[in-house]
């Protein structure tokens, strides 16, 4: 029983987007470390396209275009037939690639080393830099208050 099948599609949809937001760096740094790139054949090798952003009004309100973004995507199949797909933001053909990579590896019996190679620490860093931002931002924070004026 693979990883997607185990726990759904919502762990799918996480990993996906933690390799979409994921520095380039930090991939390719994370796959030398399962050996590299597996044996693969293209489905449809890595375009740069744009799509549109959309976004509701408050949050919850009524959807509007928000504008276009770059992005890439790929997908390919592993020796077993396994496919993976690959979408990230910007021109980056090689994000892609490895992100359909490891998409199709965490859909095999190596999910649990993957996991543990790349996704984790990946998930740690990224933690650590939203952390580091926030603490960041929070030491610039200013807090206005309204003193209320006594009416005779």
């Amino acid at each position: 029983m693979t990883d997607q099948t185990k726990t759904g599609n919502a762990a799918r949809q996480e990993w996906m987007g933690l390799l979409a937001r994921a520095p380039e760096e930090e991939l390719i740094a994370l796959l030398d470390e399962i050996g590299g790139p597996p044996r693969f054949q293209w489905l449809r090798h890595p375009e740069v396209g744009g799509v549109m952003v959309r976004g509701r009004t408050g949050g919850t309100g009524a959807p509007f275009n928000l504008g276009e973004m770059t992005i890439t995507r790929c997908s390919l199949a592993l020796q077993d037939g396994t496919v993976g797909h690959g979408y990230v933001q910007g021109r980056s053909k090689r994000k892609a690639e490895i992100a359909a990579l490891v998409d199709a590896l965490m859909q095999t019996d190596a999910a649990g080393d993957v996991r543990a190679r790349v996704i984790a620490p990946l998930g740690q860093q990224m933690q650590t830099a939203k952390t580091t931002r926030a603490a960041k931002a929070a030491a610039t924070k200013v807090e206005f208050f309204t003193m209320v004026r006594g009416e005779d």
